[in-house]
């Protein structure tokens, strides 16, 4: 008896839910992706985020071919000269302001989380990590240990000893950063906290403390980055730099690929005492290096960043509904509130089931909607999943 690929994916694939979403995809393209039997789904979260120049690029898969044709995994990461890492290095350094001109790739963003946290460590000689309440870094052990959210994390303990958490936005907790403290590390947009932008004063607040005291201030761009927020990085926007940037999802145009970037003088810390300091056999996959720098320089040549503030208005000013309790956003990383996660359940499952749209809830906010699509999106399409979004809204409503 042949299984079919839902049965096999039930069966065999190990699930981090009760009710994954069996949507089954044969294949993707743009803002849309399809389904065995041709139906067309619009995607409004670029899978959480990693999408930022839609799915299938042709300048991605463009640049993976090339890769392709040359080779694939030679040795582990930091000994062998390869062209493709080498010039993604660069081309990302070109983008940060100095002395951000270091950068160690990596498979994924929770893996970078765990270099960072290390190479601060290391650079400091303290051992004190601080995080913000309802952050989330990852799920690897280290980046458990920062994430902000009790529940997520005593199934799994013991983790890291000596992390504290600070209220996100509040000048008060501030002074837990002390000449103990190691690292800050937080998101400069608030992600799964439902969209959570820090005040104008904020940020340059924490800048000012964590060098009063010594601390390295470590900027989490996983979700944010890459042009999401309006800005190529989401820390131009208020007036600060970090010691220490954190970048993955849309990095990457679908291949998996993530890096933390510091000075020099810091990563030189994982050069000695002892040697190989963080290791990675497959970080800085060229095949992945490839489809990033191509990613890049479609966002640059195709100039997506500047589009995104008039996007972001667009679907403002159509999501418009009694239901909705507030919309929240950075650039075309957004939330739209509603009263409970019961009623946002009922919207999602019924826009996807009935008008083809694929969104999303927030892990620490779930009566949010979220809303993440590919900077490619158009006016028509963003149109069109806002039209059947409210479709959906008063179907769940009345």
């Amino acid at each position: 008896m042949v299984q079919t690929s839902r049965q096999l994916f039930l069966q065999h694939q190990a699930q981090t839910s009760d009710f994954p979403l069996l949507l089954e995809i044969e294949r993707a393209e743009g803002v849309y992706m399809y389904g065995p039997d041709g139906r067309r789904y619009l995607d409004l979260i670029s899978g959480i985020g990693v999408s930022n120049v839609g799915h299938r690029h042709p300048r991605v898969l463009e640049a993976i071919r090339n890769q392709l044709d040359k080779y694939l995994h030679l040795m582990v990461y930091g000994e062998l000269v390869q062209v493709i890492p080498a010039e993604l290095a660069h081309a990302l350094v070109e983008t940060l302001p100095p002395p951000l001109e270091s950068v160690y790739f990596t498979n994924s963003g929770a893996e970078a989380i765990e270099g960072a946290l290390k190479i601060a460590k290391r650079h400091t000689g303290r051992t004190e990590l601080i995080s913000c309440l309802n952050a989330y870094h990852g799920s690897t052990h280290g980046a458990l240990s920062i994430t902000g959210s009790e529940s997520f994390k005593n199934s799994y303990r013991p983790l890291l000893p000596d992390v504290r958490h600070l209220r996100h936005n509040d000048f008060s907790d501030l002074a837990l950063i002390t000449e103990r403290t190691a690292a800050v590390i937080i998101e400069t947009v608030q992600g799964e906290a439902g969209v959570r932008i820090p005040g104008p004063y904020y940020l340059p607040a924490l800048r000012r403390r964590c060098r009063e005291v010594g601390a390295l201030l470590i900027l989490d761009e996983i979700q944010c980055g890459y042009g999401r927020t309006g800005s190529f990085w989401a820390f131009e926007q208020f007036g600060i730099e970090p010691d220490i940037l954190v970048c993955a999802k849309g990095m990457g145009g679908g291949m998996p690929i993530g890096a933390f970037i510091s000075s020099t003088e810091i990563m030189s810390g994982l050069k000695t005492d002892p040697i190989l300091g963080h290791c990675t056999t497959f970080g800085g996959h060229p095949v992945s290096c490839a489809a990033a720098l191509a990613t890049l320089r479609v966002i640059q040549d195709e100039n997506l960043v500047a589009g995104v503030a008039a996007k972001a208005a667009r679907f403002r000013a159509q999501l418009q509904h009694p239901a909705i309790r507030a919309v929240r956003g950075c650039g075309l990383l957004m939330a739209v509130e509603f009263e409970s996660f019961q009623v946002l359940k009922l919207i999602i499952d019924h826009a996807l089931a009935h008008e083809g749209i694929l969104t999303d809830w927030f892990l620490f906010c779930d009566n949010s909607l979220r809303l993440a699509p590919p900077l490619i999106i158009t006016d028509e399409q963003i149109d069109e999943a806002c039209a059947a979004l409210l479709r959906a809204i008063s179907e769940v409503i009345n």
